[in-house]
């Protein structure tokens, strides 16, 4: 009772509400609404290495597709009982049995070491692809029986179309010899009885059954006598149809109740995938953590920790920005008290804490910075919140008592549940009150005879509502029994005694909620090793009490050891304000120097450009110089061909002019081109064909395409069919081709495709979805070209071919095949 009681109080119904809206399918929507955590670690390991390997299935692989499953539990478990299914329920057996194997084919495409356990899940799923072939057979896209499911059927359903026809005619001659007794001329229906509408004073002219009647009388509905007959034999044989209909429902659902064991561990494999998938979903859009489970010697690590709640409130509903709380727990501590004043987001740090132990249990990221390290607790039991009731007889300090009681009764710490239906009897209180020493008393620590339980135990204003002094040493007495036997316990008090217990005793420890003086309102931070004061004066004197009354109130606390306490608390506030401007200081000095080096960075990139510039500019000048001086040397050569001197010399001369030009030039240096846009994971880019912003998934493949997705809607594009926010296109490297070895005129041409077995599917007598998985594995296994035989018939199937072919990313083109190869009858696919 105290377990359900607790998951009341932490809201984890709520939690588990928006996990479900993550869920794909019906089933594992309420699945999740009704989640549980687990009662073993290795259960909670095992469902978090769910989590994970979806985590990284919907970061790599674009996640699991959930497509065509539907909730068949019931249909299957009445067909199980020899029940009748309809069509619809057939149907949906059928797309779930392929949504089935469709998530098994995904799941084992990937490599074995990133999914063995969703691998080993689905290693013996059974999807039973005869069943799905046999009832697509025999139902059709709306469920109905078709004419092939069986030939007395066909039979049937021939002469049924005959004998209407054979009414319609008749029906067609009356009209046209009777047409001024009919109030309008049509053929209409009553029940399954072709009827017409005569006019009520000409009724003797259409002799014959009146079915029926206008409002007003003035038209009567009339099955003409020469169609009567007709009439009867179509009843007849529509009765026929309909028991023959049931012949061939009833072998299709005695055929999944045969297969009863494999669909149950079918439904039941897919709804934990399904889960999976909601829960890293989930926890990818909480921008959480994996936990990981940790040693009794180990520290509990929970830095950034937001609630998960009110992150969901943040983000729905504009509440405001969640503050994030950070616990950082001693393996040696057992209790931990946190003190402050009202308001100040005691009992919220109380209900984050215990959300993360539950997330962590059942599987979940938990929404805290890594690393998440938290202990696997068996046992997260809460009292929080008041339990008073007027119909019980139960004041609020009962109402703890009573729930404090069970809590202890879990532990197996205590004599079964405390308390009746009325008050806390004094023999329940003396018991309550036995399991230490009164506080004002310190007597030395006795070793600890109990080994505590994997359990977290969290108070919310413990001994409240009651004496402050009895109130006290209950809830000091309490402390110390929960902390030789539970992991961990939290508790919120005012009471101030308590914060005196982590100086008694190395397994407590105090915390307390930040309140700023200066705006008298909280900041909802939670600051370890020091208690926290009430400042309930200040939070009254800002609720506009009466100035006297405070003032009163005032004088009579500096007169108690209490304003002592307060002045070493305020003291050592003080000292924690100083390490965290020094912090501060120490943090705008590192931004300080990130900011030169920033600066320093950009004026080396300046330099080293203005170097290469200069460098551009010399080698420019050099050239320049070189061809002037050819110049000159090539006047200087026309004068020595007019001249005595020979050719020769001045062209040995100019060779030596060059040769001193190579040796003082420096080696031409490319510029380098600048790089264009390219996309990274998580940018978001524009797809101009689709009118579409979409966000980057994937990384550039070889082929120079991205997965990307807008919407629910993922695909896979070319970088060349994008731009950036911008309007900058991709950049799409250009493949070098090796230097032709013979002459480009000499080139051989393409091979041409070649028509094989291999390279050639048969999709008559399917239909348009059946004909798309087969295409689809076609596609993925084959190269080159694809011919694909569909026939002419009624030109549905060509048709859905054609309109598969054209959005399918891998298709080219395609074209009808050549005559020989069967003319329009067949498809010629070019991948």
């Amino acid at each position: 009772m105290i377990h359900h009681e607790t998951l009341d109080l932490l809201e984890w119904p709520r939690l588990c509400q928006h996990l479900s809206t993550f869920a794909a399918t019906k089933r594992g929507t309420l699945v999740a609404q009704a989640l549980q955590p687990p009662e073993t670690q290795a259960a909670s390991v095992s469902l978090l290495t769910q989590t994970q390997e979806a985590d990284w299935l919907e970061q790599n692989n674009s996640g699991l597709n959930f497509g065509g499953i539907r909730d068949i539990g019931m249909a299957v478990e009445r067909a199980y009982r020899q029940g009748l299914l309809g069509g619809e329920e057939l149907l949906a057996i059928a797309t779930t049995l392929n949504g089935a194997r469709q998530l098994r084919r995904t799941i084992d495409a990937q490599p074995p070491e990133d999914l063995p356990v969703l691998q080993a899940l689905v290693a013996d799923l059974s999807t039973h692809p005869e069943l799905e072939q046999q009832i697509y057979h025999c139902i059709d896209d709306r469920g109905d029986v078709t004419d092939r499911a069986s030939p007395k059927l066909g039979g049937i359903r021939d002469r049924l179309k005959s004998t209407r026809q054979d009414i319609q005619q008749r029906l067609q001659r009356i009209l046209q010899r009777q047409s001024g007794a009919m109030q309008e001329l049509l053929i209409t229906q009553r029940g399954d009885r072709f009827v017409l509408p005569v006019k009520a004073p000409q009724k003797d002219a259409v002799p014959g059954i009146v079915h029926d009647a206008s409002a007003s009388g003035a038209t009567l509905y009339i099955e003409p006598q020469a169609v009567v007959e007709l009439g009867n034999r179509l009843r007849q044989l529509l009765r026929q149809e309909k028991t023959e209909e049931e012949v061939v429902l009833r072998q299709l659902s005695d055929a999944v109740a045969e297969v009863y064991d494999d669909l149950a561990h079918l439904l039941a494999v897919v709804t934990e995938l399904d889960l999976a998938h909601a829960r890293a979903r989930y926890s990818l859009w909480l921008e959480a953590n994996p936990p990981r489970f940790i040693e009794p010697q180990e520290q509990t690590t929970l830095r950034q920790l937001r609630h998960p709640l009110l992150v969901w409130q943040q983000r729905h509903e504009q509440g405001p920005e969640v503050v994030p709380i950070n616990l950082l727990i001693r393996p040696e501590l057992r209790v931990v008290a946190i003190t402050g004043p009202n308001t100040g987001g005691k009992t919220v740090t109380l209900k984050t804490l215990g959300l993360a132990a539950l997330m962590a249990r059942a599987g979940l990221y938990v929404p805290a910075r890594e690393p998440v390290e938290i202990p696997w607790f068996g046992q997260v039991l809460a009292d929080i919140g008041d339990e008073q009731s007027i119909e019980q007889s139960l004041s609020t300090f009962s109402g703890h008592i009573r729930r404090i009681g069970r809590i202890l009764t879990a532990l197996g710490g205590g004599e079964g549940e405390v308390g009746g239906e009325g008050e806390v009897s004094e023999e329940e209180m003396d018991e309550l009150s036995a399991f230490s020493p009164h506080p004002h008393t310190h007597t030395p620590t006795h070793p600890h005879t109990h080994t505590p339980t994997n359990a977290l135990i969290l108070l919310d204003e413990v001994g409240a509502g009651t004496d402050p002094t009895e109130g006290t040493a209950l809830a000091i007495a309490l402390l110390k029994h929960l902390a030789d036997r539970a992991r961990l316990t939290m508790a919120t008090t005012h009471y101030g005694e308590l914060k005196a217990l982590k100086y008694q005793d190395g397994r407590f420890e105090n915390a307390s909620v930040e309140f700023d003086e200066a705006t008298l309102s909280p900041t909802y931070r939670l600051l370890w090793g020091i208690p926290g004061r009430s400042n309930a004066l200040a939070i009254a004197r800002r609720l506009g009490l009466n100035a006297g009354v405070i003032d009163a109130a005032a004088t009579l606390m500096a007169t108690g050891s209490q304003d002592d306490v307060n002045q070493v608390i305020a003291g050592l506030e003080a000292q924690r304000r100083q390490q965290e401007e020094r912090s501060q200081e120490a943090a705008e000095l590192l931004a300080a120097t990130e900011k030169l080096h920033r600066e320093v960075q950009h004026k080396a990139d300046m330099l080293r450009d203005r170097e290469q510039e200069l460098k551009l500019q010399q080698q420019a000048a050099v050239q320049q110089a070189i061809a002037d001086a050819k110049r000159d040397i090539a006047k200087v050569i026309r004068r020595l061909q007019q001249g005595d001197v020979t050719a020769q010399d001045a062209q040995r001369a100019t060779a030596a002019v060059d040769a001193i030009g190579q040796s003082h030039l420096p080696a031409a240096a490319a510029t380098p081109a600048k790089p264009g846009y390219r996309p990274a994971v998580g940018d978001r880019v524009r797809i101009p064909s689709l009118g579409q912003t979409a966000e980057v998934l994937t990384a550039p493949d070889d082929d120079h395409r991205i997965t990307v997705r807008f919407g629910l809607m993922k695909t896979t594009v070319s970088l060349a069919d994008i731009e950036s926010l911008r309007g900058e296109k991709a950049e799409v490297p250009v493949k070098t081709k090796p230097a032709d070895t013979v002459p480009a005129a000499q080139a051989a041409p393409p091979a041409p495709a070649i028509r094989t077995s291999r390279n050639t599917i048969d999709l008559r007598g399917m239909r348009v979805a059946e004909s798309e998985a087969v295409l689809e594995e076609a596609i993925a296994q084959g190269s080159g070209a694809l011919w694909i035989i569909h026939g002419h018939g009624t030109g549905k199937l060509k048709a859905g071919v054609h309109e598969y072919l054209k959005r399918h990313p891998q298709i080219q083109r395609f074209e009808p095949a050549a005559q020989a190869d069967g003319g329009t009858g067949v498809t010629v696919a070019y991948l």
